[in-house]
């Protein structure tokens, strides 16, 4: 037992045999004296309870002078008692307790806990809330008197994850726990054992795997945005020429969801001119040229051209630029190179900035409001693909296959990267390059044509074609290469070879990505 733990005891226990030794001294003063009201044991301790809560019904009192002195005692004791009653009850409406004897009531709604307040976690709640205005958000920390006020209902609780969880006692819906600062869950004392909680842990991160086990998974706000990006900007089939200018984590991400998602044809020929620092990403990725034409423009595939000269040289690339994508990492860089290229620049194609600030003219992306979002963080929607894809998998392959719950990260991240593509699938289909997100009768009518044009052995052939080139990038973007058997540890496949050379039943398993239509359609009724 801890030392204060002991002194507390001692100290109860002293004010116990204290009261009980006054209650004797009262009872035998008093119950030998005939004019005394107080003639037991039971009237004693009667007597002491009313003048201790000062009610004072004045039906029983003491005659004696020791009684008196007793008396005396309680009277005394009673101000101090009130005064400590008053105190603990001040202090439990001002401290964590009442909060959490009121959480202790809405058990059964979603909570959503913050280890910390700040802008990030502010919007993400706040769309959290628009979504399911009957959820209770919880921020792990004391209010500012200095900060305003959210516009939703929320509770700012200075406790730990672990009290919260215990307070919700795995009762009615989930409980999740976000980090909303970068790198957040190893510095930050209320990320300590986390893992060991019964929750959903969402951790911003700008390093490390997207982990789809056990109870933590990592988020990064770069591919976040990009992701967005290229869902709200999707590559369009009259695109031929990409321009990146800012090679920092903005840039780098972008670039690497155009690489995994932007594959709407297979005799497509789209030229990236990325400007900035690309060493590290070059030397990192040494097998993107077997997918990419590196260095120089391509008439037959996609091409990535990396230039170390600055990006106000390239008149004649910026000039027939299909579309500019400004994306500094520091955002009043990125206005300062807006307003050159407006100034100075003949431009034909479209310019998008990253900016968290708006402006009336300028085509941005990426502000916060369009990042933290339900569906971007927690990605239920695209994990819950990702797993239905493996299912299709496994069922239309002969070969023994593993269940989502048995692959790495790695094989969960190519079935999140054939899920990233799905809404790509639906434009293709539709042939409408405008579509940025999907409902029940958009995936269906997708479908359903998906089903009807596959019967022509050539269109079939073709959409088997399209997703082997999708998988090929995702292979070859992490540093895969053909080997005549699977091997995981030296990163070699026997499908990583052009379409031509594919046994019939490879040809097969590209399928299972466009099957998910099916399932997606009847999963939104």
């Amino acid at each position: 037992m801890k030392r204060r733990n002991k002194i507390s005891l001692y100290i109860t226990l002293f004010f116990i045999v204290l009261y009980i030794a006054l209650l004797t001294i009262l009872y035998v003063s008093e119950y030998q004296d005939s004019a005394s009201s107080i003639r037991s044991f039971s009237d004693a301790f009667w007597y002491s309870l009313v003048t201790l809560t000062t009610v004072g019904y004045g039906d029983l009192i003491p005659v004696t002078p020791l009684g008196h002195a007793v008396g005396i005692v309680f009277l005394l004791l009673s101000a101090g008692i009130m005064m400590t009653l008053f105190g603990a009850v001040l202090s439990f409406v001002t401290s964590e307790g009442f909060p959490l004897f009121l959480l202790g009531f809405q058990r059964t709604k979603d909570w959503y806990y913050f280890a910390d307040y700040g802008a990030e976690a502010n919007i993400l709640s706040a769309n959290i809330y628009k979504e399911d205005p009957d959820t209770v958000i919880i921020f792990g920390g004391k209010r500012d008197d200095q900060m305003e006020y959210p516009d939703y209902p929320c509770l700012f609780i200075n406790v730990s994850p672990a009290r919260i969880v215990a307070c919700k006692k795995n009762a009615g819906s989930k409980c999740r726990v976000f980090l909303m600062q970068e790198n957040d869950i190893g510095v930050n004392s209320r990320a300590i054992d986390l893992h060991q909680l019964p929750v959903e842990v969402y951790a911003r991160t700008t390093n490390g795997q997207d982990r789809l086990s056990g109870n933590i998974r990592f988020f990064h706000s770069y591919d976040c945005c990009a992701r967005q990006y290229w869902r709200s900007k999707p590559l369009c089939s009259d695109e031929n020429t990409i321009v990146i200018i800012g090679f920092g984590n903005y840039g780098r991400f972008i670039l690497e969801r155009a690489v995994l998602t932007n594959v709407i044809s297979v005799s497509q020929h789209v030229t990236y001119h990325i400007f900035g620092d690309a060493r590290e990403f070059l030397a990192m990725h040494t097998q993107l040229n077997r997918t990419f034409s590196i260095g120089r423009e391509s008439e037959t595939t996609d091409s990535l051209i990396f230039h170390d000269e600055i990006w106000e040289t390239q008149h004649e690339v910026l000039q027939k630029a299909d579309r500019i994508i400004i994306c500094h990492d520091d955002e009043p860089q990125g206005w300062s190179i807006f307003w050159r290229l407006s100034k100075y620049y003949k431009i034909h194609g479209k310019v998008h900035l990253h900016s968290n600030r708006k402006a009336p003219g300028v085509e941005y992306f990426g502000t916060n409001e369009e990042i933290y979002t339900p569906n971007q963080i927690m990605r239920t929607a695209l994990n819950q693909a990702a797993i239905t894809i493996n299912e299709i998998f496994c069922r239309s392959v002969s070969y023994p296959t593993l269940s989502w719950e048995d692959l790495d990260d790695f094989h969960r991240e190519s079935k999140i990267s054939a899920a990233d593509h799905l809404l790509t699938k639906i434009r293709i289909l539709l042939k409408d390059d405008t579509i940025t997100e999907f409902d029940a009768l958009t995936v269906q009518k997708a479908y359903q044509i998906y089903c009807e044009t596959k019967k022509d052995e050539a269109v079939l052939d073709m959409y088997r074609r399209l997703d082997h080139l999708r998988w090929l990038r995702f292979y070859t973007f992490y540093n895969w290469s053909y080997g005549v058997y699977r091997d995981d540890t030296a990163r070699q496949h026997p499908m990583l070879c052009p379409y031509k050379d594919l046994t019939l039943e490879q040809k097969k398993e590209r399928d299972a990505a466009w099957e998910l239509l099916g399932s997606i359609s009847v999963g939104l009724k």
